[in-house]
């Protein structure tokens, strides 16, 4: 029988580019996001749209529920639900500050707790979390996104050893550059946010490097791809990278001193 899979942030992006992708490759797919009118078109790929709001546990509730009593169980989750807040830490708000970490962070483990259950009675299934590049660089003005993406990659490092015993894995995709709304709307919250405060010079810098970048983006199919990679592996790895940029910003994480790093992505925001 056909996996069923859970696909979160389904109305664009790497979400919707995931859930057609699956549903192309013979899983069956269940594609959620708050904004269902944009999901209408997922079904002449045999997609389910379903509504589902991160931030209400009620609506999370209802949708593995719906799930769960149409066909038994959830074998594949992929938690791409989120967006980036964008502005410097002393003036984004701590509400906005809250929502952020509501919708990256709380909303997919609220998620995966009412999974697991069913997962580890049929003593299989896949967690695939959303994380970024930014989940292992941090770069101005991002701060509470960078936060949430930091959270989401420890959080996947202590479940992925609580359940693996029960046949379960939990796997981080950190995408680099990816083409779709996501820039637009985090380029517009850090100008909202920052854009006429102290740190407006520095705002100049990041729309510049912003602009000078997202032409050269990956389509969203770049991930959606590693996603069904890492879904298929029988023995999966811990994280995988794809997008622009992504594996030569994590390699430079990796050789360069904290100190030599800043100073790179600082001369990047001049």
């Amino acid at each position: 029988m056909a996996k069923i899979v859970l696909v979160t942030g389904a109305s664009a992006g790497i979400g919707k580019a995931t859930a057609i992708y699956l549903a192309q490759n013979g899983y069956d797919v269940y594609g959620a996001a708050r904004r269902i009118e944009k999901m209408r078109d997922l079904k002449d790929y045999g997609i389910k749209p379903i509504t589902l709001d991160v931030t209400k546990d009620e609506s999370i509730t209802a949708c593995v529920e719906q799930i769960f009593k149409e066909t038994g169980s959830i074998d594949i989750l992929v938690n791409n639900a989120g967006f980036g807040s964008e502005g410097a830490i002393e003036d984004v708000t701590i509400k906005d500050a809250k929502y952020q970490m509501e919708v990256n962070v709380f909303g997919a483990m609220r998620l995966t707790q009412l999974v697991l259950p069913k997962m580890r009675q049929n003593n299989y299934g896949k967690i695939v979390n959303i994380s970024s590049v930014g989940g292992k660089i941090a770069l101005p003005l991002g701060g509470w996104y960078h936060a949430s993406k930091f959270a989401i990659e420890a959080l996947s490092d202590s479940m992925r050893m609580e359940v693996k015993p029960f046949g379960i894995d939990v796997i981080v995709i950190e995408p680099g550059g990816i083409k779709s709304e996501w820039g637009d709307i985090a380029m517009e919250s850090l100008v909202r946010v920052s854009g006429s405060s102290a740190y407006k010079e520095m705002v100049k810098g990041a729309e510049k490097s912003y602009k000078q970048t997202e032409n050269n983006n990956s389509e969203p199919i770049v991930i959606a791809r590693l996603i069904k990679e890492g879904i298929e592996a029988n023995k999966p790895k811990t994280r995988y990278a794809g997008g622009s940029m992504a594996k030569m910003l994590l390699f430079l994480r990796s050789i360069l001193s904290d100190k030599m790093l800043e100073r790179l992505i600082i001369s990047q925001t001049k």
